[in-house]
């Protein structure tokens, strides 16, 4: 059977400094104000979102897309939904698409719910009839009834999101283009969309899905890609791609905490620098060991009510702990302008593999400072059973001490 979807060198370059006039006035409009004000021109260059991108996608494949900002994840879906041509090569669909890839495409703001419904699904082929027999199920889905007959342009994202989603996936696309949008909902709706992407699937629809939830590409999806520079890096089993993945990014990104401008909350204070050490003898940290956790901190005056939390993940994203200062007992009420703070564990009881992890630190509960992916440390393998038998990080995360008896004997 012939791929759904096929992509023969796609590429897509775009002209920085450069967007077209709507008309001749506009132009000789620019073209004036530059002259008279003196202003400099802005840089000109090419920009390739996409180039050489080849691709099969079977009918009912789930395939998940990950990858940086900037990568080409979207470009590549904007031109399978016929929103952008490529600069060169060809794209091939062998069946209806339908897109969700940002809050309203498809949607006219004046328009009502319950009209926009009706016009997204003629946009998409489908006939009235068709159409009332999916609507019921497209409006309790979204949970948006109360406002069915309200135009969009008063609806919230988030319920913008549900409508458009809900149409996209029940009027009965052979393909399901769905882009990061969902993050836009809550988790709940965010799970209740998954688990309709799923059956969507096994329905024998294909869906591409392009996320930074890795764990829901893992879930989910049975292949992924990961992009990076408008180029395809790897395509494969979604836990090597999104752990191949992941270890390339720790690789780039992991710099001392103070260099790092992607970090998120209101700067009022920001943390400096971490250190993870063994908390026992031995420099390396083991299955068994303790972690010693320190972070160095400056504000502009002494922190009240300061929350630090320290999370770590595996390298297929799966998370494994938590440390929270106010779980664990809270810190002093107030602390110096600037400082540090230490935490230290119990035995981790990890086998053996690298971690990662993100950090936050709040006041009086608004979020003052948070970097993801701050730092990784490694795991060694010990003999934490004492058969010198040692699991897989492949297979398990975690360990955990435990006795067997044969029957009869009391343990």
């Amino acid at each position: 059977m012939s791929p759904i979807i096929e992509l023969h060198n796609i590429s897509k370059k775009y002209r920085l400094g450069r967007i077209g006039a709507t008309s001749i006035r506009d132009s000789l409009e620019r073209m004036w104000r530059s002259r008279s004000n003196n202003e400099v021109a802005a840089p000109q260059g090419d920009f390739w979102a996409l180039r050489d991108v080849s691709l099969e996608v079977q009918r009912g494949e789930v395939l998940g897309i990950v990858g940086h900002n900037g990568a080409g994840k979207s470009t590549l879906l904007k031109i399978l939904s016929r929103i952008t041509e490529p600069t060169s090569g060809s794209a091939l669909l062998r069946g209806r698409p339908a897109s969700l890839l940002e809050v309203g495409t498809g949607f006219h703001p004046d328009l009502s719910g319950r009209e926009n419904i009706f016009l997204n699904g003629a946009m998409l082929g489908m006939r009235t009839k068709e159409i009332k027999a999916k609507f019921d199920e497209i409006v309790a889905f979204s949970e948006v009834e109360d406002f069915i007959d309200t135009p969009v342009k008063r609806y919230s994202s988030g319920m913008y999101v549900r409508l458009a989603f809900a149409v996209a996936a029940h009027l009965e696309p052979d393909i399901l283009l769905v882009d990061e949008v969902l993050a836009v909902g809550d988790s709940a709706f965010q799970k209740k969309c998954l688990g309709k992407m799923d059956k969507v699937s096994k329905d024998g629809r294909t869906v591409l899905l392009v996320s930074h939830n890795l764990a829901s590409i893992q879930s989910l999806c049975h292949r992924a890609l990961w992009m990076d520079g408008g180029q395809l890096k790897a395509d494969g089993p979604p836990s090597e791609v999104v752990r191949d993945y992941l270890r390339a990014a720790m690789t780039d990104d992991i710099r001392t905490l103070d260099e790092r401008a992607d970090r998120h909350g209101d700067g009022s204070a920001r943390m400096t620098s971490i250190k993870i050490e063994n908390a026992d003898a031995g420099a390396a940290i083991r299955s068994s060991s303790r972690l010693k956790i320190t972070i160095a901190y400056r504000s502009t005056k002494p922190l009240q009510k300061a929350r630090f939390v320290v999370s770590v993940y595996d390298f297929s994203d799966a998370g494994i702990f938590v440390f929270d200062s106010d779980a664990a007992g809270g810190l002093p009420e107030h602390l110096p302008a600037e400082g540090s703070v230490t935490c230290v564990t119990a035995p981790i009881n990890l086998t053996p593999g690298r971690c990662f992890v993100n950090l936050r630190l709040s006041k009086g509960g608004a979020d003052a400072d948070y970097l993801a992916q701050a730092t990784i440390f490694d795991v060694e393998a010990d003999d934490f059973h004492g058969s010198g038998k040692i699991p897989d990080r492949n297979w398990v995360l975690c360990l955990l001490k435990n006795e067997w008896f044969p029957a009869g004997e009391k343990p």
